[in-house]
């Protein structure tokens, strides 16, 4: 009996990171950064609160599949600080993407296995990340420290 392999699944995306590994966006989630604060400012704890969540988030969608979160920048607008502290602005579109590629230990079977990392990261405008604007933390992932080999989905 023959195996043939499957036609890989379109993805969303498909990024060359800067080691030059392509990594293909398979699933994007965008939400609002502060689209939920009714009351108070954005703030460290606010911010750190959101950045938490999101990992928590990240890490239920895709069980067993590693979670990275890129650093993101942070604002210090020169307005009021409140009792929670400073103004702290994150960029307004936070991002939760699961990212697969080909497996990284070469011994494993090449269609039975990829390698796969969820990351959360933060951008300035709902798009989707493609080779040439992605943002620049995206693409300098250190995909072979953070991604895990996994059987492919049958």
């Amino acid at each position: 009996m023959q195996r043939h392999a499957k036609a890989p699944a379109l993805a969303l995306a498909r990024l060359v990171l800067a080691c030059g590994r392509r990594v293909d966006l398979a699933d994007l989630r965008f939400s609002s950064t502060y689209g939920d604060l009714l009351d108070g400012y954005p703030c460290k704890p606010l911010n750190d609160l959101r950045i938490r969540g999101l990992l928590h988030a990240a890490e239920r969608s895709r069980p067993g599949t590693p979670v990275h979160l890129v650093p993101p920048r942070r604002e210090y607008p020169d307005q009021y600080a409140g009792g929670l502290g400073p103004v702290e602005v994150l960029p307004a579109v936070a991002c939760l993407g699961t990212f697969h590629s080909t497996a990284l230990d070469p011994a494993h079977d090449p269609v039975a296995y990829r390698s796969r990392l969820t990351v959360v990261w933060f951008q300035s405008t709902p798009r989707l990340p493609s080779d040439c604007d992605a943002e620049p933390a995206l693409r300098n992932l250190d995909w072979a420290a953070l991604a895990r080999d996994a059987p492919a989905p049958p």
